[in-house]
């Protein structure tokens, strides 16, 4: 099918590793569907990929740890009538703090956001994918997804979650054509770092991360990359 008829899903892609996703699918020509809790930074990034690329982004405000306006994008995304041949569920919170004096109520918010976000549009999509036989879903996951570490707390126990959720749909889609693929990042330069004392050395380039992904999704049908972990080249913070 050709590229114009295809749309890529990526949430949470105003900032760090999601808009680096974005701007290299955008640039293979690829159309996009994104959302942010954030109007502006929706409206900046459109404004700027559409200048570099020839491609339509379709935006939506939307916070995706709520139940009902993950629903709301999932609609959203259907109403462009394009297929989706990419999911990359990317949206995400951290917030660092150990298990037993983190705020209360802090896991729950992690969950719906880093969890259940996933959850839902991967249930929205799912189905168009096993019909046609074909589609990639990403699962922007964490090296805390296998490795705990004393200030995780609520955030590495959402990563632990999520890591489950994409090795649960490996099993059940690797029969119907659809790839699952988890992404394990270590430390990389995002808004999350922002206000650290951390050396730029010390974090990855998004761009690094969405490389892989790219490079994942233009495997042949044949093959699929089941889990990518990296880290910077220094080791974890």
């Amino acid at each position: 099918m050709e590229k114009s008829n295809q749309l890529v899903v990526v949430t949470g892609g105003t900032k760090g590793i999601g808009r680096a996703i974005i701007d290299s699918f955008a640039k293979e020509g690829y159309d996009i569907a994104t959302c942010s809790r954030n109007e502006d930074d929706l409206q900046t990034t459109k404004a700027e990929v559409q200048k570099d690329h020839e491609i339509s982004i379709h935006t939506l405000k939307a916070d995706l740890g709520m139940k009902s306006e993950a629903l709301a994008f999932i609609s959203f995304v259907k109403g462009i009538e394009k297929e989706v041949c990419a999911l990359v569920n990317n949206t995400g919170l951290f917030v660092p703090a150990p298990i037993h004096e983190e705020e209360e109520g802090l896991l729950e918010t992690m969950i719906n956001t880093n969890l259940y976000s996933a959850y839902h549009l991967c249930r929205g999509f799912i189905p168009e994918m096993k019909a046609r036989h074909s589609g990639h879903i990403f699962n922007i996951c964490s090296v805390a997804s296998i490795k705990a570490y004393p200030t995780g707390g609520s955030y590495s126990i959402s990563k632990f979650a999520m890591y489950g959720l994409t090795k649960g749909l490996r099993e059940e889609l690797k029969t119907h054509g659809v790839k699952v693929t988890a992404i394990l990042p270590g430390a990389t330069q995002t808004s999350s770092w922002e206000g650290e004392e951390v050396e730029e050395g010390q974090l990855m380039k998004p761009e690094d991360v969405a490389e892989l992904v790219w490079t994942s999704f233009h495997l042949g049908s044949r093959s699929v990359v089941e889990d990518i972990v990296v880290r910077p080249q220094l080791g974890d913070i």
